[in-house]
């Protein structure tokens, strides 16, 4: 019984997200059982020019630690923001969201060209957070149930709590850098005076995870527009805010 459960909430679970987790897992399974070493997978820019190692632009993306805590913790970040992603604001655009991850894994590497970055799955998953954060300002969140705050918190939160455990914040910093862009790129720039969609999907992307026909009649919800809520119409933010109250009213009642 607990076998079925498990493998039907796996199925359940949106395609990039089940993949991108599947692969995050058995690549940690295999560094536990020493089938593969981190110092075959870990991103080195002079491996990957000099003895063409191209599997480096791709494995730093995958390997989370072995297991322990910070492996779960990470795990837990990317499963839940990356799924929430796909079934929110990507809901029924797989290629945009897939799109969203080549964008981030191409700017990751890039800046981690200029900085000295091991292991690049914890930006990818930061900038997750930030995405999903900025996309649903009204949102209350707390932090171990001590500390309330509304979503657009969440990414400093974090790096605040990853300065507490004495570890790095450059890689919070990085994810949080590229999450922005992303969303300035997307979400803000093209409801500017004067501004476009500059990340259109390539129609090659549309064709290979969009299978579905659009119902031209379709009218999504704000959030679940590719750019996002219409920061440039006036009262957009609060009617976003408003719609989000509602469940809790409802709740209440």
């Amino acid at each position: 019984m607990a076998y079925h459960t498990l493998r039907q909430e796996y199925m359940l679970m949106p395609p990039v997200t089940r993949a991108y987790t599947t692969v995050c897992l058995l690549t940690s399974i295999a560094v536990q059982l020493d089938v593969v070493s981190p110092f075959q997978l870990y991103f080195n820019p002079l491996l990957i020019t000099q003895k063409f190692e191209i599997w480096r632009l791709l494995t730093p993306f995958f390997f989370f630690g072995t297991f322990s805590f910070n492996f779960l913790f990470n795990m837990i970040f990317t499963y839940r923001y990356c799924r929430m992603l796909e079934e929110g604001s990507f809901r029924g655009r797989t290629a945009d969201f897939v799109y969203m991850f080549i964008f981030g894994c191409i700017t990751t590497v890039i800046c981690a060209w200029f900085v000295n970055l091991l292991f690049l799955g914890h930006s990818l998953t930061t900038m997750f957070v930030y995405i999903w954060a900025r996309r649903n300002p009204y949102v209350r969140m707390n932090f171990f149930g001590l500390l309330p705050f509304r979503a657009p918190y969440l990414p400093w939160v974090l790096v605040a709590f990853s300065v507490l455990l004495g570890n790095s914040v450059l890689v919070d910093i990085l994810g949080i850098a590229i999450g922005h862009l992303y969303f300035f790129l997307e979400d803000v720039f093209p409801n500017q005076p004067g501004g476009r969609r500059l990340l259109a999907t390539p129609r090659i992307l549309k064709l290979l995870f969009d299978t579905h026909i659009e119902d031209p009649l379709y009218n999504p919800a704000p959030d679940e527009r590719p750019g996002g809520f219409d920061w440039g119409a006036a009262g957009a933010p609060r009617a976003a805010e408003a719609a989000a109250e509602q469940p809790r009213e409802n709740e209440n009642q």
